[in-house]
């Protein structure tokens, strides 16, 4: 025979797992959509800062600019293929292995994932590396990653070269 309030444990239990379902899904919104907006406006112009500081030490072989973007665990993969770590880029940078004459930058896209900016551009460029000349177009991801102190540090950069047939490519929608 049923007895009004026999059941009220099991109705808060209810009630508590559906308030805590509730906020896993609002928790999970929040993250699938990203930062919130004004930390998102904030962080973004904080990139473009570091994308401009970046293209200023490259330019003017500032190894003590460049030194203060990198990670200690940053890797580089060139347009060729090969890896250049922190050490191999600040040394490149002060013996001017690494010299640059012209870098324009377009096509800029910052997304965040938390922590974590990915920047995609193109660099048309006219310079020297370790690996010999290195001139034309290239599209390039820089990936930076905010630190327990709150600073972003490059920690990632792949340089890919753009081909004739590529020159105007943008991204297709996967939308349909």
């Amino acid at each position: 025979m049923w007895e009004p309030g026999a059941n009220a444990p099991a109705v808060r239990r209810n009630r508590s797992l559906i308030a805590v379902l509730m906020i896993v899904i609002a928790c999970q919104g929040a993250v699938a959509l990203g930062m919130p907006r004004a930390e998102r406006h904030e962080s973004h112009e904080e990139i473009d800062q570091l994308e401009e500081i970046w293209r200023s030490a490259i330019l003017e072989r500032d190894a003590r600019a460049m030194d203060s973007l990198l990670s200690d665990d940053y890797l580089a993969i060139t347009a060729r293929g090969t890896l250049m770590s922190r050490e191999q880029t600040l040394a490149g940078l002060r013996n001017g292995a690494i010299r640059f004459t012209s870098l324009k930058i377009s096509d800029r896209k910052v997304r965040f994932y938390g922590t974590t900016a990915v920047v995609t551009s193109r660099a048309d460029v006219n310079g020297v590396t370790p690996l010999g000349a290195v001139v034309g177009a290239y599209r390039y991801t820089r990936v930076y990653v905010r630190n327990n102190a709150g600073a972003w540090k490059i920690v990632s950069f792949e340089a890919s070269r753009v081909t004739g047939h590529a020159r105007n490519n943008r991204a297709v929608s996967q939308d349909h």
